[in-house]
């Protein structure tokens, strides 16, 4: 009896099974087959006889088989913000203690060289310049990241991929220290006389990032090692400082602070499965001369693929 109900349950699955087949789309390969949940994959193995592979149907999967180029909408990263720093400011300290008096020092004041470093934050031989005048609260130099769009193409097996986005870098750096950047030709960053409880410089860039990409399993990309490197483009469209005193309350400035318009990096992220992180290196200094800081930033990565 029990033979018998095995037979018909096995007959109706078979029968059922078929039906389905007939209104379920086929996947446009020679090698592949589709049916509702299941897709059936055919190869050989190392000794050249004729396997099948099995895998769930998921939404990667279905557009993986079927084209080369997929895109996420909105991928946004949270991370920090800090900068190495290389400013001269040996060189600046010298410089304040006399004027230029030679057109070849003068011409070295827009320059990321002791002079430049003076004429952005003039100091005098006194009360010198130090780098722990622009210290940064890391905690709260907040770096977010919003991708419009982000495309993979594929180059190679969907292992070796080609990415790319569009979107805004948004960076904050919030000082530890009471300065002030004064708008004016040339801009200037002087001590200020006042306690601030919040000072930071706010930098949005234009970017364009492009990586070369590895997945290690792009048919299970909850199981699969992701690696991406490679570089991004920015054009500087905002940047404003934001402060709050007890005495002059909140104040918001608006001016390009002397940062560069155009920013260069080396950009990546690793992760596995949905976890990713990344990093963005400048290979261009925040300011135009005078400070030599060549920012990064460090953090988490959503909705990426």
């Amino acid at each position: 009896m029990k033979c018998k109900v095995l037979r018909w349950l096995l007959l109706l699955l078979i029968v059922s099974v078929g039906a389905q087949a007939q209104t379920t789309q086929t996947v446009q390969t020679t090698d592949t087959i589709q049916v509702k949940g299941l897709i059936i994959v055919q190869g050989k193995n190392a000794n050249g006889k004729r396997i099948f592979r099995m895998y769930n149907d998921t939404a990667y999967a279905r557009e993986k088989l079927k084209k080369n180029l997929h895109t996420r909408w909105f991928v946004i990263d949270v991370g920090f913000n800090n900068y190495i720093d290389r400013s001269d400011y040996s060189g600046a300290v010298a410089y304040s203690y006399f004027a230029p008096t030679t057109s070849a020092e003068i011409s070295k004041s827009y320059t990321y060289s002791g002079a430049g470093l003076n004429t952005l934050a003039p100091r005098t031989g006194s009360a010198p310049l130090t780098p722990d005048e622009f210290k940064l609260i890391t905690g709260k130099s907040i770096n977010i990241n919003i991708w419009l769009f982000q495309q993979r193409l594929n180059v190679y097996r969907h292992k070796i991929n080609l990415i790319y986005s569009l979107g805004v870098e948004m960076n904050n750096y919030r000082y530890a220290r009471n300065i002030s950047y004064v708008p004016g030709y040339p801009t200037q960053i002087i001590r200020d006389s006042v306690e601030f409880s919040k000072n930071k410089l706010f930098a949005e860039y234009l970017s364009v990032p492009l990586m070369l990409n590895y997945n290690s399993n792009p048919a299970r990309p909850s199981r699969a090692f992701k690696l991406s490197m490679g570089v991004m483009g920015g054009y500087l469209v905002k940047a404003r400082t934001k402060q709050i005193s007890a005495e002059r309350g909140k104040v918001k400035k608006v001016d390009d602070f002397n940062l560069n318009k155009w920013k260069l990096s080396l950009t990546g992220d690793v992760g596995y499965g949905p976890v990713k992180l990344y990093g963005n290196f400048a290979l261009t200094p925040l300011h135009d001369y005078g400070l030599e800081q060549y920012p990064f930033s460090v953090g988490l990565r959503f909705n990426s693929f």
